[in-house]
C-alpha cells in the first residue's frame, strides 16, 4: 500500500510537472510574440523620430541663412521642455559628465 501511494503522488508530481512545463511555454511564446510587438513599435519610433530630425535640420539656418549641418549638431530637449541645438563636442562632454553623476549615485 505504500509503494502504491508513492508511485501514486510520483505519478500526480509528473503530472503537475509536464502541467507547469506546458504553461511555461504557453507564457513563453506569448512573450516572444510580445517582445516582437514591442521591437515593431520602437523600430517605427526611430524611423519616425529621424524622419522628424532630418525634417527639423532642413529647416533650420544659422545667422547667415545657411543650412545647419546635423553631423555638426544636435537637438537637446531640456527638463523644461526648451529646445535646444548644440554642437555634438559639447553634448558628448555633456553625456559623460552625466554618466559620471550616475555612477556615483549608484
Amino acid at each position: 500500500v505504500a509503494a502504491q501511494k508513492c508511485r501514486k503522488r510520483k505519478l500526480n508530481a509528473i503530472l503537475n510537472l509536464e502541467e507547469d512545463v506546458c504553461n511555461l511555454q504557453t507564457q513563453k511564446e506569448s512573450l516572444k510574440k510580445e517582445h516582437s510587438q514591442c521591437s515593431k513599435s520602437i523600430n517605427q519610433i526611430k524611423q519616425k523620430l529621424n524622419n522628424l530630425y532630418r525634417d527639423i535640420f532642413s529647416r533650420l539656418r544659422d545667422d547667415q541663412g545657411r543650412p545647419v549641418n546635423p553631423r555638426q549638431y544636435v537637438i537637446q530637449c531640456s527638463s523644461n521642455g526648451g529646445i535646444f541645438i548644440i554642437p555634438k563636442h559639447l553634448a558628448k562632454s555633456e553625456q559623460k559628465q552625466d554618466n559620471r553623476k550616475e555612477q556615483k549615485q549608484k
